[in-house]
């Protein structure tokens, strides 16, 4: 008990702190483990980056999760998830329970700047997306073979195609002649229950669309929905826009308006962009939808990285795992790519003045270095003074 809370309070001080994203996520965690707290070894923890990486699902919440498993066992993982979430989940399901009541001049204007800085926001990161994993020719192009997938094909499945044809030709384009070293990362999991993490993974990833469609109830249709995104999200955060737009909006669960909304709001506080899922959750369900929403989004991740972990070592001394990751990082660049153009610019820019403040926010936060949540605050002035779009 004594660890659940050491690991509980000092997770929750970076949940409720860190700002940045992903990126600066993984810093923070490193400055407080490594350096201050000393809990592992610098190479220990870019090992764990590494793997968690490697795995779908949200990254920086499952090295966040696995140094909870480190220092206090499966109850200080759990820990380390729930102080670190918590925040950002609960201001994001307050946010979607008051959404209805901007249903007036001022409230739409806010929420059309938030629309809007989303705009700036996804095409930062399609933009550091591009350089970091598609540096090469075989990778660009398939980056650009998976927009034309996920345009010819439309929906999930046409995503789903695009991350295993970029898998396919990963393994044949992008292998190294040397595998990576590798170090041990100091956590002892048994095989055993390794694979009890991977059966539970796949039985859910299969099972829950076929308990969906025999039995249309809607908190099993909720779970299964954010489930699959979580288990098919690779290099990122801001990919599961893509993925939860494709089930929310196209469904007709809820309108693009409210989902960018949403989206641009996520970007203002601090903790894992994955608790944009208890946002759409509490507009699909109240705080029950929330609640479903934010746990079945992040257990795949977790299921994975429990199931993987025990061979790590072994499955990284192959050239074909690193090899099929690049691919599939590539596609998730063209699935972006194209969310990027369908819905969030098609949903907001509807006109000059919105191209203009997109443009200031992007060049904000790609040029001016400016704190994500202050060009939110930026853009949302810029949309009351614009009015509704």
């Amino acid at each position: 008990m004594q660890r659940f809370a050491e690991v509980f309070r000092a997770f929750l001080l970076l949940g409720l702190t860190s700002f940045g994203g992903p990126i600066a996520h993984l810093g923070y965690f490193r400055a407080e483990f490594v350096e201050r707290r000393r809990w592992l070894s610098d190479e220990a923890y870019g090992d764990l980056v590494a793997l968690c990486q490697f795995l779908p699902g949200p990254a920086s919440s499952q090295v966040g999760f696995a140094l909870g498993l480190l220092r206090g066992g499966y109850a200080g993982a759990v820990a380390a998830w729930l102080a670190f979430t918590l925040p950002s989940a609960i201001l994001l399901a307050l946010f979607a329970a008051i959404s209805f009541e901007l249903d007036n001049p001022f409230g739409q204007g806010v929420l059309s700047g938030l629309k809007i800085v989303a705009v700036a926001i996804v095409a930062q990161a399609l933009w550091g997306m591009a350089r970091n994993l598609c540096p090469d020719r075989p990778r660009a192009t398939i980056a650009t073979l998976a927009v034309l997938v996920v345009v010819a094909v439309g929906g999930p499945g046409g995503q789903v195609l695009a991350i295993v044809v970029g898998a396919l030709a990963g393994f044949w384009f992008c292998q190294d002649s040397a595998p990576p070293t590798s170090r041990d990362l100091g956590m002892r999991l048994s095989r055993n229950a390794g694979l009890v993490a991977l059966l539970l993974f796949f039985a859910l990833l299969l099972g829950l669309p076929i308990i969906a469609a025999i039995d249309a109830v809607h908190a099993v249709t909720l779970i299964d929905v954010f489930y699959r995104a979580g288990a098919l999200v690779f290099g990122g955060g801001h990919v599961v826009l893509p993925l939860l737009e494709s089930e929310v909006v196209r469904s007709g669960w809820m309108s693009a308006d409210d989902f960018l909304a949403g989206y641009g709001a996520a970007q203002a506080i601090p903790g894992p962009l994955f608790t944009f899922s208890a946002y759409l959750g509490a507009l699909l369900g109240g705080v029950p939808g929330a609640a479903l929403a934010l746990v079945a989004i992040f257990l795949p991740g977790f299921l994975l990285l429990v199931g993987v972990m025990p061979f790590w070592q072994q499955l990284r001394q192959n050239t074909w795992a690193p090899a099929l990751m690049r691919g599939t990082n590539a596609a998730v660049v063209g699935i972006l790519g194209a969310a990027f153009y369908d819905p969030v610019w098609t949903s907001a820019i509807i006109g000059p003045e919105a191209f203009v403040l997109a443009l200031v926010c992007f060049v904000l936060l790609t040029v001016w270095k400016v704190a994500p949540w202050r060009v939110v605050v930026v853009s949302a002035l810029g949309g009351l003074l614009m009015g509704p779009l």
